[in-house]
């Protein structure tokens, strides 16, 4: 029996199939990604940089000394490596476990090729199960709240969490998310909200997903 960590290595492995020679890789947020820049460190020597969605990142990838590039400066970028905190069928996620899901959304919107990585206790049939986090400005976190109440969730302050733009995150409880993209649409359009964690308008293009009969590629 492989555990969580068996598996999220076993995917990280697979995902550096994915990296094209000398290019800028697109490299994501949390523990997932963390065994993907130890694998990617282990290559360096075969690509430029990278391009990082939060500074937590940026800071692992510079301490393997692997080049850290401003996105302003690229102009292309041929994968971007992630993870998810939710993943369905359609390959629509939940993201910002980490708080760092609006850096996320702007790389993963650049990116030709968005590789999830994840193991197979984040792969469900219906989105919603965790919380969706929701980056706002301090503001309008109250109003954004209450707009949140009506969707039929039950949004609750991160406490003691800034984002890396300076924003605070709600994640809201108890959605049964049947329609990501309209939902993502309708949040995202709230006056004060800066991104919502749902990735379901860009969402992932492969799912590398870690399961105990091995690893898969979900397209």
């Amino acid at each position: 029996m492989l555990t969580q960590d068996q598996l999220k290595l076993a995917v990280a492995k697979k995902a550096i199939e994915f990296v094209p020679d000398d290019s800028i890789v697109g490299v994501g947020t949390g523990s997932t990604v963390n065994l993907f820049i130890e694998e990617l460190a282990a290559i360096k020597g075969r690509i430029r940089g990278a391009v990082s969605s939060s500074d937590a990142s940026t800071a692992r990838l510079k301490a393997h000394h692997i080049p850290v590039f401003d996105l302003n400066e690229v102009d292309a970028l041929p994968v971007y490596i992630d993870g998810a905190d939710e993943i369905n069928h359609h390959l629509h996620m939940i993201k910002g476990g980490g708080a760092a899901l609006t850096r996320e959304k702007i790389v993963a919107s650049v990116a030709e090729q968005f590789i999830c990585i994840a193991d197979e206790t984040k792969y469900v049939a219906m989105l919603g199960g965790f919380p969706l986090p929701i980056e706002v400005i301090p503001m309008a976190r109250s109003y954004v709240a209450r707009e949140l109440v009506k969707l039929g969730g039950h949004p609750e302050l991160r406490q003691g969490v800034t984002t890396d733009n300076g924003n605070v995150i709600l994640d809201v409880h108890g959605l049964k998310i049947q329609k990501p993209v309209e939902l993502e649409e309708i949040i995202n359009h709230l006056a004060g909200v800066v991104t919502c964690g749902l990735f379901a308008r860009r969402r992932a293009d492969v799912l590398v997903l870690g399961r105990q009969s091995g690893v898969e590629e979900i397209r």
